[in-house]
């Protein structure tokens, strides 16, 4: 039985699906958007809105994008050669920060995690052996989160690369195992980058 209003509670059900909303956090958010002024609800639909139907993803790599491909793919700056594959769009973000890498990326998507239903196919996984011979990718650095399914992805693209004839490389372990990227500092996702390895 719901305790609020429709709407309300529509609102409340919706915000719980967000990814780290639980119950309490969406019934607060709704109250905090009830409590705000009308026009300043409004610009967070309207953003949701404008991004829903401006941005997608990139037809490459899988980066958020407002065009066919994004802004690191159309730049010919990059070095083509080389690509890191991460697990999310957010991920880029952090490996830019550090200011040590000039390639392309790949954005898997997720990761694989067999508790969650989620296995290769469900991934990006296709399109990046894809770009391989046409693009004319020598290295790829995998950059998955330093978790168990970040390992299991990296191990499992290690075996499906490494066949190529291409250098096949892991970010070295300055990360905290556990971790995520996003929350990682510059510095050490810099030296991690860095210390990167060759994937036996």
């Amino acid at each position: 039985m719901s305790v609020y209003a429709g709407p309300v509670q529509d609102l409340i059900d919706e915000l719980g699906r967000l990814p780290g909303v639980g119950p309490k956090s969406a019934q607060r958010i709704a109250f905090h958007l009830l409590k705000l002024p009308t026009e300043d609800a409004l610009r967070i639909a309207t953003a949701i809105a404008v991004v829903k139907e401006r941005v997608s993803f990139c037809t490459i790599c899988f980066n958020v994008s407002e065009g066919d491909s994004c802004g690191i793919c159309s730049d010919t700056r990059r070095e083509a050669s080389v690509v890191c594959v991460v697990e999310e769009p957010r991920d880029i973000v952090a490996v830019e920060k550090t200011g040590e890498y000039r390639g392309r990326y790949h954005v898997l998507q997720g990761a694989i995690s067999p508790i969650e239903g989620i296995g290769p196919d469900q991934l990006r996984v296709k399109e990046l052996l894809a770009r391989i011979e046409p693009e004319g990718i020598e290295e790829v650095i995998l950059c998955t989160n330093p978790n168990i399914e970040g390992e299991a992805t990296a191990m499992y693209l290690g075996r499906l690369l490494k066949p190529l004839g291409i250098r096949v490389t892991r970010i070295a372990s300055g990360l905290p195992v556990g971790g995520d990227l996003e929350y990682a500092d510059e510095l050490t996702l810099g030296r991690a980058l860095e210390g990167r390895r060759d994937v036996d």
